[in-house]
């Protein structure tokens, strides 16, 4: 089965092609970081913009590059959600179109599936089941995964997401968008030792994060040193310190409460360096095994949304004709193939 994903969920356009037999044949991205940069963050309608120019060519151009046209696709995933709704339904509407004039399935995806999904990508990929870590500029969570569409839960941020705080850190020090890039820069020159950030609600029990305020204790250091452009990059090394400890403690519990050996950590925040760095010797000393996706495939892209579109259909899930899609979805609400179909009303 060959299998075109399409990722339009925010601000990057991802076209994949995935074969069951040989794997990922080719991908492509388009990001539009540099068009939203001027405003500091996302701009929802110019996204959406952008994905309905970009789509459609990517597509040709990926299908070019496998050597293949439309008529040797047997099925075609998009990304339902969440996300951006313009920019989901520029996906959707682009899949469910071309799904329909070639007569083959369509799939709606979750986004934070594929990402769970996207380390299976790797030459190595891990098996169900795991523990999955999945950080990026909207969710932070912890989940158990005992199987395809078979999550539980552990952990949310109850506000800010990891990525989030990663952008408002950067902002408050003037940095630029993206704010994790810029914030991991910056801080490989910091002295460690000279601030202690908060690990928030790590002095608790349960698996939950909060960001907010460590977001506040960034803003108030910040002020407090205002004119003192020397402490800029102890400030960004103390807040990285505070958000890679805050994981590797809230990790370190769930694997001891879940008894699972695998650890997954997958979205934008994965690329951290630092972050890696950390996960990995908490898996030595847990001896858990600790899988990323290729950095490549930790921000938004379409190969992520292929594969798990891939195994969604050769299960035999299908979406109707509808243009469904879900701005907020959870991850829990998701069934294993074949225990009915998705809701995304």
């Amino acid at each position: 089965m060959r299998v075109l994903g399409i990722e339009t969920s925010c601000d990057e356009t991802g076209v994949a092609l995935y074969d069951g037999d040989r794997g990922l044949l080719a991908h492509a991205l388009f990001s539009q970081i540099e068009m939203h940069q001027a405003y500091g963050g996302v701009v929802p309608e110019l996204a959406s913009r952008d994905h309905v120019r970009r789509t459609l060519p990517l597509i040709n151009n990926v299908l070019a590059e496998a050597g293949m046209t439309h008529t040797d696709l047997d099925g075609i995933a998009y990304t339902a959600g969440p996300g951006l709704i313009g920019a989901l339904l520029v996906g959707a509407g682009v899949a469910q179109g071309l799904a329909f004039g070639l007569g083959i399935p369509a799939v709606g995806v979750h986004h934070m599936e594929a990402h769970l999904l996207a380390p299976m990508l790797e030459p190595d990929p891990p098996s169900f089941p795991f523990l999955a870590l999945l950080v990026s500029g909207g969710h932070s969570l912890l989940v158990d995964v005992a199987g395809l569409g078979r999550y539980t839960v552990l952990g949310e941020s109850l506000d800010d997401a990891a990525g989030e705080a990663f952008d408002k850190a950067a902002k408050l020090l003037g940095l630029g968008y993206p704010g994790g890039p810029a914030i991991e820069r910056l801080a490989a020159g910091g002295t460690p030792g000279r601030f202690r950030f908060p690990r928030p609600m790590t002095d608790r029990p349960g698996l939950d994060f909060s960001f907010s305020g460590l977001k506040t204790y960034t803003a108030t250091t910040v002020r407090a040193h205002a004119g003192e452009p020397a402490a800029a990059p102890d400030i960004a090394l103390a807040f990285s310190e505070a958000v890679v400890d805050t994981f590797v403690i809230k990790c370190r519990r769930a694997l001891k409460q879940s008894g699972r050996r695998t650890l997954i950590v997958a979205g934008g925040v994965s690329a951290n360096r630092m972050l890696r760095s950390a996960l990995d010797a908490l898996g030595r000393e847990c001896g858990a095994r600790v899988c990323y996706p290729a950095p490549q495939f930790c921000t938004d892209n379409g190969a992520m949304v292929a594969y798990a579109g891939y195994l969604r259909l050769a299960a035999g899930d299908r979406a109707d004709e509808a243009f469904a899609v879900r701005p907020r979805w959870s991850l829990a609400e998701l069934v294993a193939p074949g225990a009915g179909a998705q809701d995304l009303r």
